[in-house]
Order: C-alpha cells, then structure tokens, then sequence
C-alpha cells in the first residue's frame, strides 16, 4: 500500500504550539485509511520545538522566502526560531523520501505546512496567499502537498493517475 505524510496534528497528536490538535472529518479519514499507510510527522517538534510553544509566523513573505533566506519565522514571544523551522522541512523531506512518499496532507495555514495559506506575520489572525516552510521545500522536490480542506482534490488527483 502507498505511503502518505499527514501532519501528526491532524492525526489526533496534541503537538501544535498549545499543546493541541486539529482533525481531518471522519469520511476523509476512513478514504485516506483505506488507500493508503497513514505516515505521522511534524516538522516543528522533529526539529526540536517544544509543545507547548510560541505561536510563530512568517515575518515579510511566505515559506518561500524563508527558504531563500529573504525572510524569518520569529515566535510572539520575538524568538527567532528560523533555523527550527528550515530543519523541520528538511527532515520532513528526508522521511518523504525513505518512505516513498508522494503525497502529503498538512495543516493549513501553519508557518511549516500552510499549503495556500499562512498568517501574515502581525499575529493578528490575518492570513496572506502562499507556503509554509515545509510545504514549500516539498512542493519544490515533486512531493503533492494538500491540506486538510483539500482532500477532495487529492481524490481527484489519486483517480486521474490511476
């Protein structure tokens, strides 16, 4: 059976920065489970982040920025805690690859797995178009990312390939 990334918070896991967790609806889960392993990562605590922890965003720009070294991910608590969310990504990208996988479902609108959008960086709720960290490195190295809104269009994809 194929091989697919889905973010440890979405899994149930309370790894999110307030010691919490999101959910995918009950029929996109029991789909995802009869087609493929379920893989669980999160890049922020694989990259050494505690939960729980400062929220973080992306200052001046999406993931993409972060990953050419144009812009930051600072905590509301001022911490710059770049350099955990560049290594998050990479060992994200590293499981991907020693797992096979292709496909991920990641949680929307994180500074890591946003995968069309992210906070804007003022902490005020204020979400902009783009990319987080991880999302950004995998999309970058052919690797489908998807969130748990878009399960629908990762069906579609899975049928057109068949």
């Amino acid at each position: 059976m194929k091989k697919i990334l889905v973010s440890s918070c979405l899994a149930g896991q309370k790894v999110r920065y307030n010691g919490g967790c999101l959910n995918i609806a009950d029929q996109s889960m029991d789909w995802l489970n009869s087609n493929f392993e379920i893989m669980r990562f999160c890049p922020e605590v694989a990259s050494g982040l505690p939960t729980p922890r400062a929220p973080a965003e992306i200052l001046i720009g999406t993931g993409k920025d972060v990953l050419d070294q144009g812009s930051q991910v600072i905590g509301n608590d001022g911490l710059d805690v770049t350099d955990y969310f560049l290594r998050g990504a990479k060992l994200t990208l590293e499981f991907c690859k020693v797992h096979g996988i292709k496909y991920a479902i990641l949680a929307e609108s994180s500074p890591s797995c946003g995968s069309s959008s992210i906070y804007d960086g003022t902490f005020t709720g204020n979400k902009i178009p783009g990319r987080g960290v991880t999302t950004e490195l995998l999309e970058r190295n052919g690797i489908q990312v998807f969130s748990q809104h878009t399960i629908a269009q990762l069906k579609a994809e899975i049928e057109k390939s068949k």
